[in-house]
This record gives structure tokens, sequence and C-alpha cells, in this order.
């Protein structure tokens, strides 16, 4: 990657005005590389003293934008698998007021599919499931597609202190731009993969995954269906998960309690414990549609005053 990422400085466009490369402390000390080789006026070297992840590395870059005045800001990996010449059609959406937020997405070519491993493949597609339960934008897929670009205004909305500084960085980033009721739109691109190994050790971060998606699934709902607004669908909730829970607890303990004494469980029961059952997955599903078709539909940006001056960012 030391030698890549003057690569990728090279291939970015005159429409991009300023560069940021954030030197994560990186042992083969690829910021030094860039101040000593990279002729480009547009570049600024921003190091940290210690490895903060890649949320971390973002976060710093967005508040040197923001600082710089910038309106609109992409973050490319430095490894080589982002193409810089899609950074316009990064913007377009952005640009033409039709979304706050654009992520890169490598499903859409079925034929380009096959480059990608089938581990990372069958990763993303679970990944990809969890994350549109947890941040709402049910029809986005690639969750951990780190090729995104984001409005200025839209980026200040969000407490960067609060964001998660490693590897659920990009899920993260979609929970909190749910929360703001950001608009997220998907842009095609092709998986590219060199020789370069992954740092993602699974087994080592599957339990702080699962842990904050669910998190972040409770948080969401509680934001958007109890806090902001009490709508129909959050009475579908409370009485799915009431008449769900009780149908199952009811019917496992009578059917516990028939088998330990070798009885036949009376009808009624069987229908007292069904009923609440099949009415309660009804509502959770009828809920979940609801909240697929709550997604953010309109952007925020547009309607959100400029900057004061002297203003940092968040």
């Amino acid at each position: 990657m030391r030698e890549q990422v003057l690569g990728v400085i090279a291939r970015i466009g005159p429409e991009v005005s300023r560069i940021y490369v954030v030197d994560d402390a990186c042992p083969d000390g690829s910021g030094a590389l860039v101040q000593a080789q990279c002729q480009d006026p547009r570049v600024t070297v921003l190091r940290h003293a210690a490895n903060r992840g890649v949320g971390g590395a973002v976060m710093t870059g967005y508040r040197a934008a923001l600082g710089d005045g910038a309106c609109i800001i992409v973050k490319v990996d430095g490894d080589g698998q982002m193409d810089p010449t899609l950074i316009p059609h990064f913007v377009a959406p952005i640009a033409r007021g039709q979304a706050d937020y654009a992520k890169g997405n490598r499903f859409y070519n079925l034929t380009h599919i096959r480059q990608m491993p089938a581990a990372r493949l069958f990763g993303n597609a679970v990944l990809s499931f969890m994350a549109k339960l947890t941040t709402g934008y049910w029809s986005l897929f690639d969750p951990t597609n780190g090729y995104t670009a984001i409005h200025a205004k839209a980026a200040r909305c969000l407490d960067f202190s609060q964001i998660s500084e490693r590897y659920f960085f990009e899920t993260d980033m979609l929970f909190r731009l749910n929360t703001v009721r950001a608009v997220v739109v998907d842009i095609p691109m092709d998986a590219r993969y060199g020789d370069e190994k992954s740092n993602l050790r699974i087994r080592r971060i599957l339990g702080e995954f699962l842990f904050k998606h669910g998190k972040n699934l409770c948080k969401r709902i509680f934001y958007n269906y109890f806090l902001r607004d009490m709508t129909v669908a959050s009475l579908e909730l409370v009485f799915g998960i009431l008449l769900l829970a009780f149908g199952v607890a009811f019917g496992s303990y009578h059917w516990w309690t028939g088998l330990a004494h070798e009885t036949a469980t009376p009808p009624g029961t069987v229908m007292l414990a069904a009923l609440p059952t099949l009415a309660g997955l009804q509502l959770l599903l009828a809920f979940v549609g609801y909240d697929v078709a709550n997604q953010p539909r309109r952007p925020i940006h547009p309607d959100l005053p400029d900057p004061a001056p002297g203003d940092t960012a968040p």
C-alpha cells in the first residue's frame, strides 16, 4: 500500500480541489513517502500519533475538509482497490440535490462479482442483511464499502466523536445518517482486488459486530418510533412483541408440562398459544413493511443553513 497511495493520488482528476492523505500511524511511513515524492499542490498530509482505525482516519479527513470549507467530501482508500475516476459519479447525485450521502456497491455487475473472494462475498451478503435491519436503509447493499461521498452540511449533522473508529465504521455511519434522516444512494462500482491481505479477523470482531448491530437497532427503533414520533407501526411493534412472547411462552410451558406428564395438550390450549403467536408474527411483519417504506426520501442538506464563519467541525 505504501507505493499504491501515490498511484491513487495521481489518478484523481482536476474536479477535486483538495486531497487529504491521512497517515494513521502507518508502519510503512506512507505519509512521509507522500510528502517526499508527491508534487501535487492539492495534497495535505495529516498524521496520527497512534493508530485510530479507518473511522478515526476518516473523521480526521472530514474535520480538515470542513475546516477548509469543502462542499462535498469523498473518501477513497489508498490501497488501489477504488477507482478515483469514479469520483464524479459519487458526487453527481449529491450535487444535483438528490442525496446527502453516496456509497459504492460492488454487487451491481454480476459478471464482476466473480472477482470477489467467496468468503468475502458470503460475509458481505450476511452483513448487508444485518445492516438493512439496523440502519433502516433497506434498499442499500454492500454496507462495508468504504468508497463514499457526503455533503458537508450532512456531515456537520453528525457527532464525529460518537462514530465507531474501527471496522464497524461504515455501518455505524449509515446508522447515524438514518437518525438525521439523510438520503443515501448506492453507486455501482466494480470489485477490484490485488495481492493485499485484509487485516480483518472475523472471529475476533464477530461478537463486537453482533453487539453493535443489536445496540444500533434498538436505538434506531427508539429514536424513530417512540422518541421523535409514534405511529401505528409503534403499536404494531409493541403488541407484536407482547403477543408473540406470550404465545411462545404459554405454548412452550404447556407443551413441556404435557410431555413431562405424558398427557395430550387440549385443543383449546393449543389454540390459545397459536393465535397470539400468529397475530404477533403478523404485527411484526406489518411493522417491518412500514419500516421498509419509511426510508428517508427527501435530502436534508438543501434545507440546512450554511455554517457560520468560524464554525468548527463536529
